[in-house]
């Protein structure tokens, strides 16, 4: 066999090999793209997909995009209680996560020197979401408590139908 035959075939089976493989790839990226597990909180929030019916809470999530849990995990609060302990956790988080201000009397270049303490803007901006979340819920809830005694109390001044005859 002569050598050009030789690098020619070696050729034409490398591509044949590498075009399988890149053809292979490609369905499983094209596969891997169109999958979406149910639990993988991919763009959204993992609950906000769920969030389908038209209840209060179901609207408060697609607005916030954040469940009520999650915004009860992320200011580490139970259920059960109530405002104050949510804003007590979140005046806790949000000093801790806020950037302190350079100590007065220090010029700004000896200012830069200084060890600056880690804060974290995504932190702070999911504390914030978070607070907005829960007090949107309390809001809400209490608008549907006023407006189911409204409608209890309307149905309640009706007359009742006539018995049919």
């Amino acid at each position: 066999m002569s050598l050009p035959k030789l690098i020619v075939q070696i050729t034409i089976i490398g591509g044949r090999i590498f075009g399988k493989a890149l053809y292979e790839a490609g369905r499983q990226a094209y596969k891997n793209a169109q999958h979406r597990p149910i639990l993988a909180a991919g763009g959204d929030a993992v609950g906000v997909q769920n969030a389908t019916s038209m209840s209060i809470t179901d609207k408060l999530t697609r607005e916030h995009k954040m469940t009520a849990d999650e915004a009860r995990l992320i200011l580490n609060i139970g259920k059960e209680e109530g405002i104050e302990a949510m804003m007590k956790q979140f005046d806790h988080l949000f000093k801790a996560n806020t950037p302190k201000p350079p100590p007065e009397g220090i010029s700004p270049a000896a200012a830069a020197k200084l060890p600056q303490p880690h804060t974290s803007l995504y932190l702070l901006a999911k504390v914030v979401r978070a607070r907005e979340r829960l007090e949107a819920e309390v809001v809400g809830l209490a608008k549907e408590q006023i407006i189911g005694k409204e409608a209890a109390n309307a149905a309640a001044k009706e007359p009742p139908p006539p018995p049919p005859s």
